[in-house]
């Protein structure tokens, strides 16, 4: 390298030095009310929570329904509860039922107790399928079931269905949005501030409550199989919402 090359090398490093101070003292002094704008956005926030209630009706029954049968073998107790149960399924099926499932195949000894000596007595199967359909056909398939075959009714819950729920979940969407922001201008307006703008936005849910499964006895079991009349009532189903803004001012 020459001495006028290792010159010019030497003149533009020492340049470079001398201009990279000035361009962060260009990039800080514009940063710096950049960040003091986010700064301020940031504490000068208010947070609020609205909720929003949706009532709908409940137009679908949720059963839960089994066979139970006891014999002195496992095998006939197994065969027997198989039998009745693929009667009850196919009664099911032909009534178009929705979200027919089975939930539960269980087979157990049968022990009984005299002078603390445990001895064997038989076995119990039982088979269970859960299944939804129509709140007003729901009392007449119960007693068209039990006379195919069915031995319990272990629980009866109400639904609405999956559109309903979805628009009702929007609908509370909305109104959980709107109450948060009725709060917010009802604070703002007493303290004498200006609403600026939404910074950030949660939603806390959205979701269906159902009612409570109701168990059903035998004893109501054996009514509905007596008068297939039985009125059964769906009530209405409850859908919330709850949603969080943080509002600058």
């Amino acid at each position: 390298m020459n001495k006028a090359t290792l010159s010019g090398s030497r003149l533009l490093t020492k340049n470079l030095w001398k201009t990279i101070p000035l361009a962060l003292l260009v990039y800080v002094t514009f940063a710096q009310p950049i960040w003091a704008q986010e700064k301020e956005k940031m504490f000068r926030t208010l947070t609020v929570t609205g909720r929003g209630v949706e009532s709908i009706p409940a137009t679908l029954a949720q059963v839960v329904l089994g066979v139970e049968v006891q014999a002195k073998t496992a095998q006939e107790a197994q065969q027997e509860a198989a039998r009745r149960s693929k009667a009850v399924v196919a009664l099911l099926k032909s009534r178009n039922v929705q979200k027919l499932q089975t939930t539960g195949i269980t087979l157990n000894p049968v022990y009984s107790y005299k002078d603390n000596v445990q001895r064997l007595t038989g076995y119990v199967a039982t088979n269970t399928v859960s299944f939804r359909i129509a709140t007003e056909q729901a009392g007449t398939l119960l007693d068209e079931a039990v006379k195919a075959g069915a031995t319990q009714i272990s629980s009866i819950s109400f639904v609405a269905t999956d559109e309903a729920i979805a628009q009702a979940q929007k609908q509370a969407l909305k109104e959980a949005t709107q109450e948060a922001q009725q709060q917010a201008d009802a604070v703002f307006s007493t303290l004498g501030f200006q609403r600026k703008e939404v910074v950030s936005i949660q939603i806390n849910g959205a979701s269906a409550t159902p009612p409570p499964p109701r168990p059903l006895l035998r004893a109501e079991a054996g009514k509905l199989a007596q008068d297939a009349s039985t009125p059964v009532e769906g009530g209405e189903q409850q859908v919330e919402a709850s949603v969080t803004l943080q509002i600058s001012y």
